[in-house]
This record gives structure tokens, C-alpha cells and sequence, in this order.
């Protein structure tokens, strides 16, 4: 099998191969502030020594940690958060032992069940997990129904909790989230499609969210609500509407290495090329990819 390949022995029916990240890194055309994070990637294990589950939705090739580093580098970023792939369920290791090989550089975000031991949580905070993530739109994920019990156990510890979801069930979840005792985070603008933009319901919510309560939103996964292979314009009324609202609870990633695609047509730099359009004043973009993500993950 090719070096970064799909493994489509491990691949079902139900769980369909995806491809690769394309290789090319480039940086964007405005400088990269020092200090600037990816708030948003993976690593992936090759489904034997880091099994994949059976429950997952689709099946992705290896995305090592050599290859993660070569992106940060490539795009001329500082630091990273690794959020743990749903694909491994809530086996975070591979994720653990990037983050302890990279301690200063490095931050994570993790799935657990409700019931996972005390220890276990102190040793993720130990080794820079942040947060749970808890997702309601693949399968592998850890979903709405234990936010509050785990929550009420991550909050001592400074954590906050992740929501990848559909704006369905945003607007589902959203009275739960004010009384949690802990930050609220939203992936990719709550995957709220082009075709519909500030006028689905969920985006007004996310708008109530970001202005009254503990809520930040990552302005990331444009390529994932818009039928665009390049730029994703039609995603501008969404993002631009979100940091005109509130700069100070944004932040990015390049979603590397792009899961659950059949292909990745575009170069992960255009994830980063593109705030330069939403954002073209500098100060603005190093509030976003800098100081926001410095409180956020503790860098």
C-alpha cells in the first residue's frame, strides 16, 4: 500500500474510504503572526496498533504526527490543538503521546465516556487535554446526552466542552448550555450550509450564544458548508457576520487532514488564505489566531 494511502481493507459499506490531505503546504500571502494556532486538526493511527472503531462513518488513511508537524510548519504556525479524530472513539493514546512528545507547543481535546476514571482525566489534563468534545454528527462520537455529567467533572480542571454538531440540533442543545459550568465551544460554524446562511435558525442562536453566555465558535470547515471547491464565498455572510459580533470568542484551524472526504480538491493553506478576505485588518486576524486561542488553550 502507498505511504498515505487509504487502507481500504479496513474500509465497510457503512464506513467508506477517504483520501488523503494534498502535500503541498504554503503559506498566505499576509504574514502569519508568531504565536498563531491551529485550533482544529487530527492524527490518525493506521487501524492496527491505533484501531479504528466499528461504529465510525467513514475510514481515513493514517495522518502521522510528522505529517501534522510539516502542515504547522508549512503554513508558518506556532502552535496546535490535536482534537481527537472519532474514529479512534474514546481511545485518545495516539493523541496523548503527540501531545507529550510536543508539551510547549501542543494542546488536545478529548472524547471520554461519561464514567471515565478520575484518573484518566488527570492524566489527559497533564498531558495538555483542554476539553471533551462531544459529537452528534459521525459515528464514534459521545453525544449530547452526557453534557452535563461530564461537564460538572471537567469543570475543576479548566476545561471546556466541544460540540460538533448539526444547526438542528444546535438549536436542540442551546437552552442546556448557559447553566453548564464550563465553556462552550461550536466546530465549523455549526456546519451551517451555504445555501441557507444567517437565515437558518441556528445561526442566530450561535449569534445569542457568542453575545450572552460562555460560548466561542471556531470560524473553521468552510469547505464543509459550502458546495465550493475553492475560497468558499458563499460562506462569507456566516463567518464575517461571526466577527463582527464577537472578534474576541473566534478562533480557526485548518481541519487537517480533512476527514471524511472522498477527495480533498484544495490545499489546507486556502483554510488560512481565506481570513484574509474575512478579516483583512491584521490586528483582527492576530486577535483571532493569537490571543483568542492563547486564553482559550493555554499557551
Amino acid at each position: 500500500m502507498a505511504h498515505g494511502a487509504p487502507d481500504h481493507s479496513l474500509a465497510t459499506e457503512q464506513a467508506p474510504a477517504c483520501a488523503p490531505p494534498r502535500p503541498e503546504m504554503r503559506a498566505p500571502p499576509w504574514p502569519v503572526p508568531f504565536g498563531a494556532v491551529c485550533s482544529h486538526a487530527h492524527v490518525i493511527g493506521d487501524g492496527i496498533e491505533h484501531p479504528l472503531v466499528a461504529t465510525r462513518g467513514y475510514t481515513p488513511p493514517p495522518a502521522t504526527e510528522k505529517q501534522y508537524l510539516r502542515m504547522l510548519d508549512g503554513l508558518g504556525l506556532t502552535y496546535g490543538v490535536l482534537v481527537q479524530v472519532s474514529v479512534h472513539g474514546t481511545d485518545n493514546s495516539l493523541m496523548v503521546e503527540v501531545l507529550r512528545d510536543h508539551p510547549r507547543r501542543l494542546r488536545g481535546i478529548a472524547v471520554c465516556a461519561p464514567d471515565v476514571p478520575d484518573g484518566e482525566l488527570r492524566a489527559l489534563n497533564e498531558a495538555g487535554v483542554r476539553g471533551l468534545r462531544f459529537n452528534v454528527t459521525t459515528g464514534g462520537g459521545i453525544g449530547f446526552e452526557a453534557l452535563e455529567t461530564l461537564a460538572s467533572r471537567i469543570a475543576p480542571m479548566g476545561w471546556h466542552v466541544q460540540l460538533l454538531t448539526t444547526p438542528e440540533r444546535l438549536v436542540e442543545v442551546a437552552p442546556r448550555l448557559p447553566a453548564l459550568p464550563v465553556d462552550v465551544v461550536i466546530d465549523h460554524m455549526a456546519y451551517i450550509k451555504a445555501s441557507q446562511g444567517i437565515e437558518n435558525p441556528a445561526y442566530q442562536v450561535m449569534l445569542d450564544l457568542l453575545k450572552n453566555g460562555r460560548t466561542w465558535v471556531k470560524i473553521s470547515g468552510a469547505y464543509r458548508n459550502s458546495p465550493q471547491s475553492h475560497e468558499w464565498t458563499d460562506v462569507d455572510d456566516v463567518a464575517m457576520g461571526l466577527i463582527a459580533a464577537r472578534p474576541d470568542r473566534l478562533v480557526w484551524g485548518t481541519d487537517w487532514p480533512h476527514p471524511h472526504l472522498g477527495k480533498v480538491p484544495f490545499r489546507t493553506g486556502e483554510t488560512l488564505e481565506i481570513l484574509g478576505r474575512w478579516m483583512p485588518d491584521a490586528a483582527l486576524r492576530k486577535r483571532v489566531l493569537v490571543d483568542n486561542p492563547a486564553k482559550l488553550y493555554g499557551f
